[in-house]
Order: C-alpha cells, then structure tokens, then sequence
C-alpha cells in the first residue's frame, strides 16, 4: 500500500497545548487511529509531515497488548485450559471416567427416574460472562489440540455442546461445575439424537442400559470436535458442528 505524506504549512509537529503553569512542555502527537466501517488509518506525525496507511484490526490490537501479560495462576491438576477474551474468562476442566448419580425428569410433578451412569471423561467448558458451560466426551485425557472430542451422552445439551441450564444455576467456580450439571435435574430436552451408536434416536435407552455399570462403552461415543475448535468457545457458538 502507497504511503501518503502531508507536510504541514507552519512545518512544526503537532503539539497540544497545555497551561503554562503546569511547567511542562507540551506534549508532542505522534499518531492518530481512524476507524471506519470497512478500514482502519493510522496517522504518523513527524518533522516531515503526514505518513497514512491502512493497519489491520490485528496490528491495533498488537500495538495496545504487547506490553500486556495476562496470566492463569497455577492450574489445577483437573484443568486442561484457560483463556481471557472479550468473552471472559473460559476455562476447561477434565473429569476422568465415572460413575455418576444422574435424575431424569420424565413427568412434570412426578418422581425422577434415578441412575448411577458410568460416564467416559468429560471436558466441562465454562464462561464467567455466560450462564451455561459445554460439555463434552473423551476416551482419554486430552494431551493435543488435535485430539478428538464426543459427543455427550447426557440430556439437556444442545448440538453445539452447549448446556441448557433450564433453571439450574452454575456456580461461578469453573472446578465445581462438572458436579453441579450432575446434580440438577436432566429432563427430555436438547439434542437427545445421534449421542450413541447403539441407541441414535432412544438416549433412555442408552441410560437404561449402562445403569449400574462400572464402566462407558467408549465405542459408541458419536465424534462432536476437535481440542482446538473447543478451545475456540465461546467465540465459536455458533458454528454447528
């Protein structure tokens, strides 16, 4: 891109002037940012004159966070990542596979059927700027971006991975939240298809059938996203995977 310089009639920097009983010198521009709809300039000021270019959104923002440092603090042995943004603060935690307790509200004002769920690990990601986390499935603790993720097998989950809280409240401790989902009541909503192999239209069935196990079969798990595109939320919310 072609640069444009401008050289000022009085040849002088640009300066702002400030009161004389301050007893400083006046503090001298060096650059100006212009954000428009489809572009963004930056002005450069010096003895010359006038430089312009075109900057991208990436640049205005490198210049402003390159002296930034933004720190996670020690991370929990159950916490597989951390990221602030204009989000908030997104953090995942891993739970290894296990037998979970799980009611399942089938009848409004009846009585929950209850489970004991032998569950396949679980990455739970939660927003401090949003009221529901994600939630999915691994056959292993993940170690690489590239790794894959499954599909819940759980009730009150969208297909994107994203909880419906209902009117279930999450505590604001991202290491509590695994516990919490478990603990609400789960009813006949979200996206309750394609969560199993052996069951893709029936996840009661599913439930019925490992209730009282010790263990997930791991190889009915339905493939959901990668580490790295998990790792995208909640920025990525609506992509449907």
């Amino acid at each position: 891109m072609a640069t444009v310089t401008c050289t000022p009639a009085c040849n002088q920097p640009w300066q702002e002037a400030l009161p004389i009983d301050l007893l400083v010198h006046p503090d001298v521009l060096k650059a100006t940012v212009e954000i428009y709809e489809e572009s963004i300039l930056l002005r450069t000021y010096d003895q010359s004159g006038t430089s312009v270019r075109y900057i991208s959104a990436d640049d205005l923002c490198a210049s402003f966070t390159k002296h930034s440092t933004f720190k996670t603090g020690l991370l929990t042995p159950t916490t597989l990542w951390a990221k602030t943004s204009h989000t908030g603060t997104t953090t995942a935690v891993w739970r290894p596979p296990q037998v979970w307790p799980a009611a399942l509200q089938t009848e409004a004002f009846g009585a929950p059927a209850r489970f004991r769920l032998p569950m396949p690990g679980l990455v739970v990601i939660s927003n401090s700027g949003r009221a529901a986390p994600w939630i999915f499935a691994a056959k292993e603790r993940p170690t690489s971006p590239e790794d894959q993720l499954y599909k819940a097998p759980t009730f009150n989950t969208f297909q994107n991975g994203r909880v419906c809280p209902g009117t279930h409240w999450f505590p604001t401790d991202h290491e509590a939240v695994p516990e919490s989902f478990f603990e609400s009541y789960f009813s006949l909503t979200g996206d309750t298809k394609k969560r199993s192999h052996r069951h893709p239209d029936n996840l009661v069935a599913l439930w019925e059938e490992i209730d009282g196990q010790e263990a997930y079969p791991t190889d009915d798990l339905i493939p959901q996203c990668t580490v790295k595109e998990a790792m995208g939320l909640p920025e990525q919310t609506s992509r449907r995977w």
